[in-house]
């Protein structure tokens, strides 16, 4: 009777095939982590970007107060950076919005009655989806309301 030594190519393969899963299966959580890391650093900088221009708009306080308030600013709209330092300040925040998050844009509604000021910061978070696809997606939203 002859004793066998080493491994066969049989349980090798195998070996190679749990081994090959396992690792598929990493694979799948760094990417999964990774894109959940790209909203997170999304949300934050959406965050950072709303409480700017608060801090703006509290700096020029007696001007934010006025109704109708020049730091009003509809989704989607553009500044005029001409007009003083309420548009100037619009002007540069929206800039920041459009560099910092994807697809950003902002929105700034102040109430004279509550000296409520809602900064609305939306972006397009394609990788949300999985598939990096941006049709159908609805667009990520940080709404923050404080009193000026």
């Amino acid at each position: 009777m002859t004793r066998q030594n080493g491994f066969s190519l049989v349980e090798v393969l195998v070996t190679m095939l749990v081994v090959s899963i396992g690792l598929l299966g990493i694979a799948g959580l760094i990417a999964t982590s990774m894109k959940n890391n790209h909203s997170a650093q999304s949300r934050s900088q959406a965050s950072v970007l709303a409480n700017d221009i608060i801090d703006r708009m509290r700096a020029n306080r007696s001007v934010a107060e006025l109704a109708p308030s020049p730091y009003a600013l509809a989704l989607g709209a553009a500044a005029d950076p001409a007009a003083g330092v309420a548009g100037a300040d619009l002007a540069e925040w929206l800039a920041a919005v459009a560099a910092g998050v994807p697809s950003g844009q902002g929105a700034v509604a102040f109430d004279p009655a509550t000296r409520n000021v809602t900064v609305t910061v939306q972006w397009s978070d394609k990788r949300a989806s999985g598939d990096g696809a941006t049709v159908g997606l609805p667009a990520q939203q940080l709404v923050v309301e404080t009193r000026l």
